[in-house]
């Protein structure tokens, strides 16, 4: 039974896919849906940006084991990142009317900028592409037995399907139901589960001391509570699957406006999954030791009947859909915008919506290969987020507010954040790296200003 709902729902939303085609006439429908999406719609994509495996499956089982301090990142980082954008953000982005965060850095800095940021944007979306398809993955393995890597492939070719067909307007569309069929499936399940544990009061105290403090006990600590609340909170701001909602908005209004009620949707929807967890958790406490990431759903199939398996599984299909396919089409945007166009001059809009498409093939497959050496959900996530906030968020403060600005000093902040980040990366060294790689992304543009000579051409 359960098997069959999740066939008719992957059936339903590629026909979606297909339905949105008849939109596509041009590059600009297919990467920003001509900007006509209302406020609902691009509320509802904004907020199925980050709500996928991550916040279902990775953010549940870290509540569990660590508390509020464990999900900093995810959701309450990812609330702070679409506020931040409707207050600061949204607005100034939408008035340069650009196609991708690569035009960005090109109208800004230059060229050389374009091609960097952009190079660096393109891989930062492999990992979260990837957490997405692991969680298909453990989908498909838990409703119908297959080999996990099974699933991956069979997901990946389901998103890739519709969004190679119908672009931003099918991921518009299918986001603004998979919203739907989210919240409804959430709270539904919420409420049963509820029931089955000896209830609220119960499930809510039956935790470790200390298990809900939200601030931590030592200074030394508070180094990495920063670090946490600001990987998706700031590293995200400058990434083009948030963008291309934003300027996918019909009006700047609506840009900005979606983006803080999408904030505030994220945030209240997301404690949501992390509450059934505790109660999974009660229900099936060992569970946890053997499945990790794929507890919640085995408790949930072990503890439930049909009808709340069907609406768990519908829920987390459409988290999981809403954010791959958005984040495949990121990328894509980009790759054929800011990438590949520059080695084909006078490239007509035929060619290039044809480059980005082919582009939505081509990262796919490269995320699937990913998926096969990497399956923790949770930092597939927070790594994408780091690269762009280690090199490319300064240099977006500073394009945007900033009254000196030269393409020296992006390009000196870009590197000597990215260095940092790699050397502590690659040395071990924990979450904390990202506020060094901030830091030291500062650091390269006040020297690239400094150096700049006050006469020169430089943008």
């Amino acid at each position: 039974m359960i098997l069959i709902f999740v066939i008719l729902y992957l059936l339903f939303t590629v026909a979606i896919g297909v339905f949105a085609n008849r939109y596509v006439k041009n590059s600009s429908d297919f990467m920003l849906a001509g900007k006509q999406l209302p406020m609902f719609v691009t509320a509802s994509a904004l907020f199925a940006t980050w709500f996928g495996a991550e916040t279902i499956l990775g953010s549940s089982t870290e509540f569990i084991q660590h508390g509020f301090l464990g999900v900093i990142e995810d959701p309450f980082g990812a609330a702070l990142c679409l506020l931040l954008i409707g207050f600061f953000f949204a607005r100034p982005l939408y008035r340069m009317n650009l196609v991708s965060f690569g035009d960005f850095y090109k109208e800004k800095f230059g060229a050389k900028t374009e091609l960097i940021a952009s190079i660096l944007i393109v891989i930062s979306y492999f990992g979260w592409i990837a957490a997405q398809l692991v969680a298909l993955g453990i989908l498909f393995h838990q409703v119908a037995n297959v080999p996990e890597y099974m699933g991956v492939i069979i997901g990946a070719a389901i998103v890739m399907a519709y969004t190679i067909t119908g672009g931003m307007w099918a991921i518009a569309l299918t986001d603004t139901i998979q919203t739907l069929v989210i919240i409804v499936g959430l709270i539904i399940i919420a409420v049963i589960l509820t029931e089955k544990t000896d209830g609220f009061t119960a499930v809510v105290s039956n935790t470790p001391k200390d298990f809900y403090r939200f601030v931590p006990f030592e200074g030394k600590e508070w180094i990495a509570y920063i670090a946490t609340w600001i990987t998706i909170g700031l590293g995200s701001i400058p990434q083009q699957d948030v963008f291309q909602r934003v300027m996918s908005s019909k009006s700047e209004k609506v840009a900005a406006q979606s983006s803080i009620w999408a904030g505030f949707f994220y945030l209240s929807i997301g404690l949501i999954p992390l509450y059934i967890g505790l109660c999974a958790y009660q229900l099936e406490p060992s569970a946890l030791l053997n499945e990790e990431q794929g507890f919640l759903p085995y408790a949930i199939q072990k503890h439930t009947n049909t009808f709340v398996q069907a609406l768990f599984f519908g829920a987390m299909i459409s988290a999981i859909l809403s954010t791959a396919s958005g984040a495949i089409l990121a990328p894509s945007t980009v790759m054929g915008e800011n990438i590949l166009r520059r080695f084909r001059k006078n490239m007509d809009d035929k060619t290039l919506l044809k480059m980005v498409r082919v582009s939505v093939l081509m990262i796919t497959l490269i995320s699937v290969f990913i998926s096969f050496f990497e399956s923790d959900i949770y930092e597939l996530v927070a790594g994408s987020s780091e690269i762009t906030l280690a090199s490319l968020f300064v240099p977006m403060l500073g394009g945007l507010y900033f009254k000196n600005k030269s393409e020296r000093a992006a390009l000196c902040s870009i590197f000597f954040g990215l260095i940092v980040w790699l050397v502590l990366k690659f040395s071990g060294t924990d979450i904390t790296r990202t506020l060094y790689a901030l830091g030291a992304s500062a650091l390269g543009w006040f020297v690239g200003i400094s150096t700049t000579p006050k006469n020169s051409n430089e943008k």
